[in-house]
């Protein structure tokens, strides 16, 4: 069984239904991740999603920020699942076990705001222990037989070529050491392997993320391409083999009144 899974950062799944809609359109994803849906779940578009072909839904969204929603083609088994974290109700994981016996996990990383300190800024603290309990959840469900992915918006982008300019961003939010010192441990929890850069050709940019303030994006000059990969999929090692592909959705980011992440999908023959 093949199946196609997209995770997307939509910043705002109302007012870009329509680029969603084109997605669905292009792609014709059997289950679609999103992130920062900006809903509270009453308002979700359950009408204009069903129409796309997606019945199955989860929807874990809080009025004007954070929020998540999976969309499937395929039947989820079992329960739904939301998860809260630091003591905090703001809706940044839930997870589905989908009927193909594959376990779906959603994520939104806090962004941590500027100030790469955690005694100064609280969003940056709150970025770090989000992923200190991470790690500590999935160091006690470790399960090798278990078909598990993470999917979603880490707000980190790990490796030197995962930015624009390691230089000029290694002191920056999303790629300082402590978060990627973070981040380490957490995919170590699972273990996960990084799906994304494993089927990735070596000389593709891994870019998901263009800031809003570069006007020129992607632009001609290949020079101003100035990404980063926030966005990120893991799988657990058992699902190695059955990943076949990763597509980055670039055209995406240049739509009018886009969001500034473009839509990963990974196909997995199951």
């Amino acid at each position: 069984m093949k199946i196609k899974i997209v995770t997307w950062n939509v910043n705002s799944v109302r007012l870009r239904i329509d680029h969603l809609t084109k997605l669905v359109d292009q792609y014709q994803p059997d289950v679609i991740c999103l992130q920062e849906t900006k809903v509270d779940d009453p308002l979700f578009p359950h009408l204009e999603i069903s129409g796309l072909g997606y019945p199955y839904r989860a929807v874990h969204g809080q009025k004007s920020y954070n929020g998540l929603a999976i969309l499937s083609k395929i039947p989820f088994e079992g329960e739904e699942r939301t998860h809260s974290w630091c003591g905090k109700d703001d809706r940044r994981h839930q997870s589905v076990d989908l009927s193909c016996g594959l376990e779906l996990h959603n994520l939104y990383i806090p962004a941590g705001g500027d100030l790469p300190d955690a005694k100064q800024n609280p969003k940056f603290a709150h970025k770090l222990n989000f992923l200190t309990e991470q790690t500590a959840w999935w160091l006690q469900r470790q399960d090798p037989k278990a078909k598990r992915m993470i999917v979603g918006d880490f707000n980190i982008a790990p490796r030197e070529n995962d930015v624009w300019s390691h230089k000029a961003l290694k002191n920056t939010i999303t790629h300082t050491q402590v978060e990627i010192d973070h981040l380490t441990d957490f995919q170590s929890s699972g273990p996960w392997h990084d799906a994304l850069i494993a089927k990735l050709p070596e000389d593709e940019k891994p870019y998901t993320w263009w800031s809003y303030r570069n006007r020129n994006w992607p632009g001609p000059d290949p020079s101003k391409d100035r990404g980063r990969r926030l966005d990120h999929i893991w799988a657990s090692p058992n699902l190695d083999q059955m990943v076949e592909k990763i597509t980055i959705v670039r055209e995406i980011r240049g739509w009018e009144r886009p969001s500034d992440h473009s839509p990963v999908m990974v196909t997995l023959d199951i």
